[in-house]
This record gives structure tokens, sequence and C-alpha cells, in this order.
């Protein structure tokens, strides 16, 4: 199954809108740490396999794992990604909230980066997700 950097709503509506430009830069953000097309990984995320694979597994295995401070920054961009690619608009932060956790925000790893799995960096919510995401 390909995804494209569109979104579904997208294909469905044919509007463009910020929610689907927070998609598109979750696709590119994953893509440039994986060093492929993210498409598989993105349509198995709600996978319990997907889930429990190493983080070092899904990055791009031509480069070296990460020394621990570089560690927690992947991992924090790896949240903010996967948080751009919910299947619902509403809840995908804002291009601004990205920036903002990206500049600012700190993740804090409690385990060696060759032992984190995919879910314990999706289960970090950076965003707080509520109601106060707009579509």
């Amino acid at each position: 199954m390909f995804v494209s950097l569109s979104t579904t709503e997208l294909a469905y509506t044919l509007r463009v809108t910020e929610k689907c430009d927070v998609y598109s830069f979750g696709v590119v953000t994953l893509e440039t740490l994986m060093g492929k097309h993210p498409g598989e990984l993105i349509s198995s995320l709600s996978n319990s396999t997907t889930q429990n694979m190493l983080v070092k597994d899904f990055l791009d295995s031509r480069l070296p794992l990460p020394i621990q401070k570089d560690a927690e920054d992947i991992s924090l961009v790896i949240n903010v990604a996967l948080s751009c690619l919910c299947s619902k608009p509403n809840l995908r932060p804002s291009m601004q909230q990205v920036s903002e956790k990206l500049s600012s925000f700190k993740f804090l790893l409690d385990l060696p980066f060759h032992e984190v799995f995919i879910h314990q960096v999706m289960s970090q919510d950076i965003f707080h997700l509520s109601s106060n995401f707009q579509e």
C-alpha cells in the first residue's frame, strides 16, 4: 500500500488546509529519518507489531546510532512527526505548535536508545491532545 504526502481528507475534499501541510511535514520528516518513504510504516502505525518495533530499526540503517543527547532529539522529532500523521485532522498540531515543540521541548529517554520502542516514543504526549487543536 502506498501512502502519499497527501492526506485522505485532501483526496476526498480536494481542499488544501494547514492540517494537510502538517500531515505532509510528518511524512517528509519520517522519510528523512528513515532514508526511504515511510508509507508502509504510516499504514501500519496502529498495528501492535509496528508499535513494538525498536526505534533504531526504523531509522536509516546507513547511519550510526546516535549518542544519547542526539537520541533524545531524534525521539522528539519522531514524536512530533507521528503526531502530525494523526488520522483525525483536528487532532494534528498546528505548524506553530510543531515549531514551538521542536525549539523548546526536552525529550528525556529513560532507556538507552537501542532499547526504545516506537510505542514508547508515541506515548509521550507532548502536545496534550485536546479540544484546543482546531481543524
